[in-house]
């Protein structure tokens, strides 16, 4: 919890925001799952927007035009090159684990990285690299979530 905690402070360092922005977030931040989707609902009805994720875009562990065999010579054993990264339990923390979707994906919506805490298994990332797929792991992990590597 501790990490979490220097995570954040170092995430506020670089982003800087009104007082009554991060009072505001803190607040956020104490809702249950329930309550965020209702406010993400409330939002976008209220403001006329939505949180839908463009069905063109490509996912973020693959740069375009980038083959997954591409890194195939960084990794250990000569084997697959790429490997997958299957959340199979949220754990208790589904606020923390939501966070952390949404940071190794950002092309998740919230409603999307809660759907995903709530029918494991599910791929978080897909034919992605050794580092990508470490660093994910660490973050679901740090999140209380369970992962699977295959």
């Amino acid at each position: 919890m501790t990490d979490k905690k220097e995570e954040n402070k170092e995430e506020k360092a670089e982003t800087k925001v009104s007082k009554s922005v991060e009072k505001l977030v803190d607040e956020i931040a104490k809702l249950s799952v329930m309550e965020l989707s209702e406010l993400v609902n409330t939002l976008q009805d209220k403001l006329g927007v939505t949180a839908a994720v463009p069905m063109a875009t490509a996912p973020a562990s693959a740069p375009a035009g980038e083959s997954p065999a591409a890194g195939g010579e960084a990794s250990a054993g000569g084997g697959a090159a790429t490997q997958t990264v299957v959340l199979t339990n949220a754990g208790g923390n589904k606020i923390a684990v939501i966070k952390a979707l949404r940071e190794i994906n950002q092309n998740l919506g919230l409603k999307e990285a809660k759907d995903a805490t709530e029918t494991v298994p599910f791929e978080v990332l897909k034919d992605a690299k050794a580092e990508d797929v470490k660093s994910a792991a660490d973050k679901l992990k740090a999140a209380g979530a369970t992962v699977e590597l295959k």
